[in-house]
C-alpha cells in the first residue's frame, strides 16, 4: 500500500492549511473510466450476454466486486466474481498496455504539487495489479503514497480508503484535498471529512457543502487547492 511515507506534517512549508492532496485515478488522472466498460461488454459479451448501455453509471466509480457482482447478477452469467474479476483485470491491463491516455492538465498538477513538496497519495479503487501498471506512466515520484482497492477491509464509497491515506501521510482529513471523478468516489471522500474537488468523467456531480465541481483539471492548481482549506 505504502510507497514513501513522509514525516507527520502540520502545514505546508509556506504556512498553508493544506496538509495534503489525494488523488483517484481512473477518470481523473487517467482517462480509463471508458477501458473499464469497453472491457466488460467485450467480457460479457464473450459470455454470451450483451450488456446495457444504462448500467454504465451503475458500475462506474465502485469497487470491482460491486461492479462486477451486479453485472452477474444483471445478466445472469454463469460465471463466479473471481473468475469475473481475473478476466476484467486481465482485459483492462491489455488495454492500458496499448494506450494510457492522461486526462488535460493531470501532467501539469503533478509536477506543480511535486515541485512544491505537497504531501500527495494515489488513492484508487482498481487493485494494486492494475495501480501500479499506472503507476508507470504517471510517475512513481509524484506519490508519497499509493492506496489500492484490494488492500483496504473496506473500499469507496466507504471513507476508509481516503482515512488510510491521510493517517499515512499524518495529515488531518479536514486539511486534505481530495479530487475525484464520481459520485462513489467524491462520498467515500466527504465520508472521511475531506474537501472534494470533482471533476465528473461520466456522470453529473452536482455541487454541494464542502465540495467544489470544475469541468477539468486544467481549472485545479496549488493555489485553487490550497484555497479550499480554511484556518481553524
Amino acid at each position: 500500500m505504502t510507497s514513501t511515507v513522509p514525516a507527520p506534517v502540520t502545514r505546508t512549508a509556506d504556512g498553508s492549511a493544506l496538509q495534503a492532496v489525494l488523488l483517484d485515478m481512473d477518470g481523473t488522472l487517467v482517462d480509463t473510466e471508458g477501458f473499464w466498460w469497453d472491457v466488460e461488454v467485450e467480457v460479457f459479451a464473450r459470455l454470451g450476454h450483451t450488456l446495457d448501455d444504462s448500467w454504465r453509471h451503475v458500475v462506474v466509480g465502485g469497487p470491482m466486486t460491486r461492479s462486477a457482482g451486479f453485472l452477474i447478477e444483471a445478466t445472469g452469467a454463469d460465471i463466479t466474481l473471481p473468475e469475473l474479476t481475473v478476466l476484467l483485470n486481465d482485459g483492462f491491463e491489455e488495454r492500458i498496455g496499448r494506450a494510457l491516455p492522461l486526462m488535460p492538465g493531470a501532467t501539469r498538477l503533478l509536477a506543480e504539487l511535486s515541485a512544491h513538496r505537497i504531501p500527495t497519495a494515489l488513492v484508487s479503487a482498481s487493485h494494486r495489479r492494475i495501480i501500479d501498471r499506472v503507476l508507470a506512466s504517471l510517475g512513481p515520484r509524484h506519490f508519497a503514497l499509493t492506496v489500492a482497492g484490494d488492500e483496504v477491509p473496506r473500499t469507496k464509497p466507504h471513507p476508509d480508503p481516503y482515512l488510510f491515506a491521510a493517517a499515512g501521510l499524518g495529515a488531518d482529513p479536514a486539511r486534505c484535498a481530495v479530487v475525484e471523478d464520481t459520485a462513489t468516489g467524491v462520498a467515500a471522500a466527504e465520508a472521511a471529512g475531506c474537501q472534494v474537488v470533482a471533476v465528473p468523467s461520466v456522470a453529473p456531480i452536482p455541487p454541494a457543502p464542502g465540495r467544489t465541481v470544475v469541468g477539468s483539471l486544467e481549472e485545479v492548481d496549488l493555489t485553487f487547492l490550497r484555497g479550499l482549506i480554511s484556518f481553524r
